[in-house]
């Protein structure tokens, strides 16, 4: 294989590895905005996500011991990342949706909270493991790889087949929200509840509800996001504020791929490829800092640009950011 061909592969490569926690991020507040909630909280849902997947997964592997199953460890990790990421969504759905704080500030808060919450508890389970927590070689192994037989297939396997399940996973769930958002009618309520709370209540429909479980199910996507970074990105083993910012760039995905969950898969996928640009085309003398500052800039650009060239059709839901008040109907 051509050195070129096989170093541009490298690089598709390592930014489909890097689009994917993104892409969880953005699709969990793209759901949530649809819901007619604004939750800037989503670099928090990730940390928490992060450390509560690693630590139960850990505890999980050392209580069993030499009888620990790979496979039963990541679920483990999966399903207790999208309950702490959840449990975020909770927390934000019920000062905004009951108590009507503002949203802009309580996701924020969560944001805080989070961040605190999961560097709490990565390093505390660290200390209890010894100096770091890290889980056994083979649940690691789950996340090397690609499809069986198929990646074998010469460019064309490497290109599209040589990915962990995380990453089939978060792909499939874009096409999963897309359909249900434009083709089923719990889809449309949800989308009429983000768009105008008044109407869709006065059509019959649970406003609240929805909200409720747009927000916490959004947060539970942005938990197996965090997971995807304690888990896969750095191998099973704890880092601290192992999300680095990326919850940021995730809320200002949702605006580039206008609450759109096909098109995040194409921004998550230009993200990822800035994120990894530093290990693609060096520039001697550029210094490392300048390549990890590209993708916030971008984020800022993406965000002027948005608002400067803002469509009817590429909007944000009308009713986003604005509490409902019923009895105001």
């Amino acid at each position: 294989m051509d050195h070129t061909l096989e170093q541009l592969i490298l690089f598709i490569n390592a930014a489909v590895l890097a689009a994917t926690p993104l892409l969880f991020g953005t699709l969990g507040e793209i759901l949530t905005e649809k819901a007619g909630n604004l939750n800037l909280g989503v670099e928090g849902m990730m940390m928490m996500g992060a450390a509560c997947s690693i630590t139960a997964s850990w505890m999980y592997e050392f209580a069993a011991g030499a009888s620990a199953n790979p496979v039963v460890s990541v679920l483990i990790a999966m399903v207790v990342g999208f309950l702490a990421g959840a449990l975020g969504g909770l927390i934000y759905a019920v000062v905004t949706v009951t108590f009507r704080a503002n949203q802009n500030v309580t996701g924020l808060a969560l944001t805080i909270f989070g961040v605190g919450l999961g560097n709490f508890i990565g390093e505390l389970i660290g200390a209890q493991a010894g100096g770091y927590a890290s889980v056994m070689d083979s649940t690691k192994s789950l996340f090397i790889g690609g499809l069986p037989g198929l990646s074998q297939i010469p460019i064309l396997g490497k290109l599209l087949f040589s990915y962990d399940f995380m990453v089939y996973l978060a792909i499939a769930l874009a096409l999963m929200m897309a359909w249900f958002f434009g083709r089923t009618r719990k889809g449309l309520s949800l989308r009429s509840v983000g768009e105008s709370p008044a109407t869709a209540d006065a059509a019959g429909i649970n406003v609240t509800r929805y909200k409720y479980l747009a927000i916490c199910i959004g947060g539970g996507i942005c938990g197996l996001g965090g997971m995807y970074f304690s888990l896969a990105r750095y191998s099973g083993t704890w880092v601290h504020n192992c999300v680095g910012g990326r919850g940021w760039i995730a809320v200002a995905l949702v605006i580039f791929a206008a609450w759109s969950p096909i098109r995040a898969i194409w921004g998550a996928l230009l993200f990822g490829g800035l994120s990894v640009l530093r290990l693609y085309l060096p520039i001697s003398g550029v210094p490392t800092q300048f390549y990890d500052a590209i993708p916030f800039v971008a984020t800022t650009l993406v965000l002027i640009i948005t608002s400067v060239r803002q469509s009817k059709e590429r909007s944000q839901p009308k009713g986003c950011g604005a509490n409902y008040f019923r009895e105001e109907r």
